[in-house]
């Protein structure tokens, strides 16, 4: 991936790795676009950072990402990089069927997979004519081996990943690249709002994974993972899928 003199456009760019990613290139010469529901955020993070812009976008919401991509690809018609980043997780407890929110499990899936799809279906076209484009998707290492107490979330996280690998093939002759950003554990807001106790996993710092994502990135991979994530990843990898996957779409 090309790390600098980029226009990039990063959902979920006001908080957590979003906002971190979108502060590490804003500081590497790119032009930083950040998008989220709550202008509030979107504004303190582009005032800390002069020159980063927002737009206001909800990326559960299919009119408010057409009107987005219009809106980004119309102000920065030299936009060549976008980067699916926004996300929640929940916790669900399905050994009591009724107790389960059908709301929560929607908006799960809404933000983490549907909104992903469509945000990349709606600049895809405009990537497509750009030189040095990328399309990123953030899934996470729990997408490679979940964690039980976030069933949706994992599973949401699983269809990316294989969602970067059909769209990478299908993309594979127009000058696109496709890179899937694979997370560990990382201390964000994200993670807080489920603290897992004393005994649990220590999350890895924001500042530090998003360094050593930065330099996982300038080494051009079609997979992003460092930390406990590269090992989870590099664990569940089976050569003989791949070579099943490329004879199946050859």
């Amino acid at each position: 991936m090309k790390m600098q003199s980029n226009t990039i456009f990063i959902t979920g760019g006001g908080s957590g790795i979003g906002r971190g990613l979108a502060e590490a290139f804003h500081k590497r010469g790119n032009q930083i676009i950040i998008a989220g529901r709550r202008e509030e955020l979107l504004k303190k993070t582009c005032g800390a950072n002069p020159g980063m812009r927002y737009i206001q976008m909800d990326v559960t919401d299919a009119a408010s990402i057409r009107s987005g991509a219009a809106e980004v690809t119309s102000r920065f018609p030299k936009l060549n990089c976008v980067i699916n980043n926004a996300g929640i997780q929940r916790a669900h407890d399905f050994t009591h069927g009724e107790s389960v929110s059908n709301e929560l499990i929607e908006q799960e899936i809404d933000t983490n997979l549907l909104g992903l799809i469509r945000v990349s279906a709606a600049l895809l076209p405009h990537l497509q004519k750009m030189e040095n484009a990328a399309l990123v998707n953030v899934s996470s290492g729990l997408g490679f081996v979940p964690l039980s107490r976030f069933p949706v979330y994992c599973a949401t996280k699983a269809a990316v990943h294989s969602f970067c690998l059909s769209i990478r093939h299908q993309l594979r002759g127009t000058g696109v690249q496709v890179i899937e950003i694979i997370p560990p554990y990382v201390a964000t807001d994200l993670g807080r709002t489920h603290p897992t106790g004393g005994s649990g996993p220590a999350p890895m710092p924001l500042d530090e994974y998003i360094v050593a994502l930065m330099e996982e990135l300038a080494g051009g991979p079609e997979e992003a993972a460092v930390g406990t994530a590269k090992r989870v990843v590099a664990a569940s990898s089976n050569e003989a899928v791949r070579t099943i996957f490329a004879g199946m779409n050859s």
